[in-house]
């Protein structure tokens, strides 16, 4: 980690036509449950310092603020592709079309997209013979509604990608070790068609699901090469001094911020 506020990936980082990153809980300014560097602009924090946080995170970079893509997430599994025809519109109409967006998708240079989490997981996306990037918020809803699988359908129809060149990250996020679930959530899954036995286990009475696993399998499911899948490992409720985590500190609180950019 070569700086408190962001870690980056190993596979990632071997491209330098490209930037990436995930936050921490570290080098911003909020306060409480936000404390300090959150990147959530709909989770409760001041304004003004989530703003502020966005200039230190673009400085941190080597960007301008204005060039973030966020959207507003909802656990749906719709994905939208950040276009010429999408940068050229008005702020309003943008804020309008990135409402009940859960992954993103471009080819514009200069344009860092990215998503808010604090324990679902963030997925970041990179083809390197097409260039193209993409970044996906997969909390258990998201995964099972197959957010995943549609993120790299989008890189494959719209861009003429091949799943055998795209790169996928799965960032830090709570891990099957301790992430309870209920029978509903395996009854989705179950109908959902994914390997029950490969993603759930019990333990102690407790039913748990490991999303970490579930996304890998979706990613191999589409023809991502087992090998160009990096899981990241930080465990976001475990390791809770470093990364937000909302079944610690409650829905009011503070956000990570995983982003990727073609330079």
């Amino acid at each position: 980690m070569k700086n408190p506020g962001i870690i980056k990936y190993d596979s990632l980082s071997q491209h330098n036509e490209i930037a990436h990153f995930c936050t921490t809980r570290y080098g911003g300014v909020s306060v409480g449950n936000y404390a300090s560097f959150n990147l959530g602009a709909y989770a409760g924090d001041t304004d003004e310092a989530v703003k502020q946080n966005y200039k230190l995170l673009a400085n941190l970079v080597g960007i301008e603020p204005e060039q973030f893509i966020v959207p507003y997430q909802t656990h749906s599994n719709h994905v939208l592709i950040v276009n010429k025809s999408f940068l050229d519109c008005p702020p309003d109409k943008r804020h309008i079309k990135l409402n009940g967006v859960d992954a993103l998708v471009t080819n514009q240079p200069g344009i860092c997209i990215g998503v808010t989490t604090a324990d679902c997981v963030p997925i970041l996306f990179y083809d390197q013979k097409k260039k193209v990037v993409a970044a996906a918020h997969a909390g258990w809803r998201g995964t099972c509604s197959k957010i995943t699988e549609i993120t790299v359908t989008e890189m494959i129809d719209k861009f003429g990608c091949q799943p055998t060149d795209i790169e996928a990250v799965i960032g830090p996020s709570i891990s099957g070790k301790v992430y309870n679930v209920g029978t509903e959530v395996l009854g989705a899954f179950s109908s959902a068609g994914f390997p029950i036995e490969l993603i759930f286990s019990a333990e102690s009475g407790n039913l748990l699901l490991d999303l970490w696993l579930a996304n890998r399998w979706l990613l191999e499911q589409v023809g991502i090469p087992s090998d160009q899948i990096e899981v990241s490992g930080h465990c976001t409720y475990t390791e809770h001094e470093q990364f937000f985590s909302a079944r610690r500190l409650g829905i009011k609180s503070g956000r990570l911020l995983s982003g990727i950019m073609l330079r």
